[in-house]
């Protein structure tokens, strides 16, 4: 039996919702303005981060930052600005651990997401995770991580990603 989490079942509800069907059609851009997202390069030296002013959410995604890992930050800075509230200057250090673990969740659902990778695995087992990686706009490394999951909580034991890291 399949079963889905609550943060697998989120992002799908949430990709439908707005129209969001296949990999390609996964950017930041296009999720932003669907949500209502003002989404700027930080003008700072820094790290990405999420915030309200007057009730419009922002997101400055580092300047810095490679196409992938600017998807990447969007989806990790997508969920605070989705689920979670308040000001981390305030908070306690463990509440903001947690809302960043949470936030680490959400982003590997978000940039590649389990309803799309069923499909993909399903129609092709062949492809590599440098496809996927492509596929998906996401770092190699970040794509082995997400489909270690994947395959982990399909409880699929033939699952070695050490044998996917030669492709």
């Amino acid at each position: 039996m399949n079963y889905t989490t609550h943060t697998e079942d989120f992002v799908k509800d949430l990709y439908l919702k707005i129209g969001i069907y296949q990999p390609y059609q996964l950017n930041y851009k296009t999720i932003a303005n669907a949500l209502g997202i003002r989404v700027f390069l930080a003008p700072y030296d820094g790290p990405s981060q999420a915030l309200f002013a007057k009730n419009i959410p922002f997101i400055f995604l580092a300047k810095h930052l490679t196409p992938p890992q600017a998807w990447q930050d969007f989806c990790h800075e997508l969920n605070h600005i989705l689920q979670h509230t308040g000001n981390q200057n305030y908070m306690q250090s463990t509440w903001i651990e947690y809302q960043e673990k949470k936030a680490d969740t959400f982003m590997y659902h978000a940039c590649m997401p389990t309803f799309m990778l069923d499909e993909l695995v399903g129609n092709d087992p062949s492809l590599t995770i440098k496809d996927l990686q492509l596929i998906f706009n996401v770092e190699y490394d970040f794509a082995v991580k997400r489909l270690t999951q994947y395959f982990n909580n399909k409880n699929m034991p033939k699952w070695n990603s050490a044998f996917l890291l030669y492709f």
